[in-house]
This record gives structure tokens, sequence and C-alpha cells, in this order.
């Protein structure tokens, strides 16, 4: 009897333990809050159901913002939540959120070294009939935009009156890091310069565009994202042409044609820059554990299968062994006008964070 009465809590002991081991108890559930840029959104919200179930001890929180907007909240603590993670646009940005940090603080910003998510690039989108009047080879040029700015209607370019003014759409560059780049990429090829230096802009060229641009461009919108709609909202004769990330421009092609009845045409801007969409966990309010569930979810989303989830989005992986047109949904085997594979275009590295500082200054200064 006595050694039946001692089987009895040993099983207890046993059934305890396999339930520590499937069912989150209260209060040893984690909370992983990731601020991701707003390209990310519609992957990341696809994602997260399959982390919480292969991960029930975890939760996430997921918020977007731009992500200049994403850097100047962490550091001036503007957020009324307290960031886990961060993935802005591009990994460049954390220089910029490291040396603000350090002149405030002793200790450095993150856990461990920034982790690469996913891949695109900065391309251009026009309606169809406004592309080929604007680019008539079929090649984007940074001099027509200029000129349709310059001259502000279509008929001034070739186009019929009817068109109305030329609207061409950029994010702001002080929220946004498309914005950023889109400048970046303007002032190069404007001055031929490559790599384009912080000192260069100071050539009195510079603020005569960037004012161009700042005139043409009405209330800029402060992520790609939300560009990207109301491009699609707007159509023809509000918004005629716009630089976006590759990624969103594939994801929401289908969307355009279903509201315009034709969808917008991609351009590769060439030379164009790669942007990686970099994790990193910070410290401040960040305990040891929290750290720990943060990573398997970094993990998570460097595997194969939400690896290829991400190309489903229009995103390149950042792993080998992943074919685009193969995946199951890829916009790469939809026959989208414009849309490239294997890239003919050049690229070029992110401009380091002087040369954005600078655009940034150079942008608020602009009449």
């Amino acid at each position: 009897m006595a050694k039946r009465r001692s089987i009895i809590p040993s099983i207890g002991i046993i059934l305890v333990a396999l339930g520590l081991t499937y069912v989150p108890l209260p209060g040893m559930t984690q909370t992983v809050v990731v601020v991701a840029g707003t390209e990310l959104k519609e992957p990341l919200e696809a994602l997260e159901p399959k982390f919480e179930r292969e991960n029930p001890n975890i939760k996430l929180e997921l918020k977007f913002q731009g992500s200049q907007d994403m850097v100047n909240k962490y550091v001036d603590n503007k957020n009324d939540f307290k960031p886990t993670v961060l993935i802005p646009a591009t990994g460049g940005i954390f220089q910029e959120l490291s040396d603000r940090w350090k002149a405030q603080n002793s200790t450095d910003p993150f856990y461990d070294q920034p982790k690469p998510i996913a891949k695109t690039i900065l391309v251009a989108i026009a309606w169809p009939e406004r592309g080929k009047t604007l680019f008539p080879d079929g090649r984007f040029q940074w001099q027509r935009i200029e000129q349709a700015m310059q001259g502000r209607s279509w008929s001034a370019i070739g186009g019929p009156s009817t068109w109305g003014s030329f609207d061409f759409v950029t994010t702001d560059p002080t929220r946004s890091n498309s914005g950023q780049l889109t400048l970046s990429l303007w002032t190069q090829a404007k001055l031929n310069r490559n790599p384009l230096m912080a000192t260069d802009l100071n050539d009195p060229i510079v603020p005569t565009l960037f004012s161009l641009v700042k005139r043409s461009v009405y209330q800029p919108p402060r992520s790609t994202d939300i560009l990207l709609q109301e491009f699609i909202a707007k159509g023809p004769n509000d918004a005629d042409v716009a630089t976006v990330y590759e990624s969103i421009a594939l994801n929401r092609w289908q969307q355009a044609g279903s509201s315009q009845g034709k969808p917008y045409q991609i351009y590769y801007l060439n030379p164009t820059i790669e942007t990686v969409s970099t994790a990193a966990i910070v410290r401040r309010d960040v305990d040891d554990n929290n750290a720990k569930a943060a990573r398997k979810f970094l993990d998570f989303l460097t595997q194969t299968p939400q690896q290829s989830a991400f190309v489903q989005y229009g995103f390149r992986p950042v792993i080998t062994g992943i074919d685009l047109k193969t995946v199951p949904n890829s916009p790469w085997s939809q026959n989208i006008p414009g849309a490239e594979t294997d890239l003919t275009v050049q690229l070029v590295p992110s401009p380091d964070r002087p040369v954005l500082t600078e655009v940034i200054r150079q942008w608020d200064r602009a009449q």
C-alpha cells in the first residue's frame, strides 16, 4: 500500500513536468514588442500566428513605423510602449541610433550584432501610358523627372493636356528611409558622383534640386506603405510616378490592377540601392529572458520556410537556396510588367549616415 502511495506522487510530478513543457504558465510568458518598418507589415502579421503556435510561451506585439521615425522615437524615448526588437528598412540606420545613444549613455544600445532579415531595392513605378511618355526608351531617368517637374504639366514633356499636372511622389525624407535614398540617388545622378559624399551636398546645385522636389511633392507620406496605398487610391492625374521598394511594388501590383483597371509598370533605377531590413534587440527595458525570447523570433525569421514567405511578399531572401520563381505564389511568377528576377542594374551601397544626415538637413532648409 505504501509503495502504491509513493507511485501516485511520482506520476503527479511527471504530469506536472509535462504540463510545464507544453502549457504556458501565468507570469512565464514573454512579450516581445517588435517595431518594424511599414514595408514589413504584411509578412510579419502573416508569420505572427505561426511563431506563437511554435512558441506558446512567447507573445508577439507588432508595431510599425517609418525607419527614421523609429530611430528618433526610440532614442528620444517617445514611444508609449517599450520596444524589444527594432527592424528598420536598412541596417545602416543603426549607426545613427548607436551614435546618438552613446552620446547620452555609457552602454551599447543592442544585445547582439544586428541580424539581416530580408532584402529589397529602391525602384520606380508609373502608370503605363505615363511611363511610356516619360521614359520612351523604357529606362528610368532622373533627368526626365526633373524636366517634368520644371514643366509642371504633362503637355510640357509631350503628354496630352488632359493629363493635367505632373505628380511625382516620394516619402518624407525626415521620417522615411526610401525618401532619403530617393534624394541620395537623384543627387548622385545630378552631380555624377559615385559614391556620394556628405561634402558633395554643399554643391549649390543641391539646394536648387531639393527646392524643386519639395515644391512638387505635396505633403510627402511618412512611410513607403502609406505612399503606395495613396498612389493606388489616387491613380493617374493625382499620382503619376513614385519611388518605392521593389518588395511593396510587387506585393501590391494586383491591388493596383483591381482598383485602377490597369496595374502600374515597375522601372529599375540604375544604379539603385539594395536595402536590408535588419533586426536588433535593444537593451533599454529588456531583460535577459526577454532578449532570449527575441532571439528565438529572429532565428525563426531567417529559417527557409519564413524566408520563402518573405519572397511571397516581394522580398529577396537573405539566405541561399531559394528560387524566386518556384516559391508558391511568388510575385516573380506573375508576369508583372518590368519585374526582374535577375537584376541587370548596378547595385550601390546605401549612403553612410553623414550623407543621409546632410540629405535631411538640406531637405529641411529647402524652400
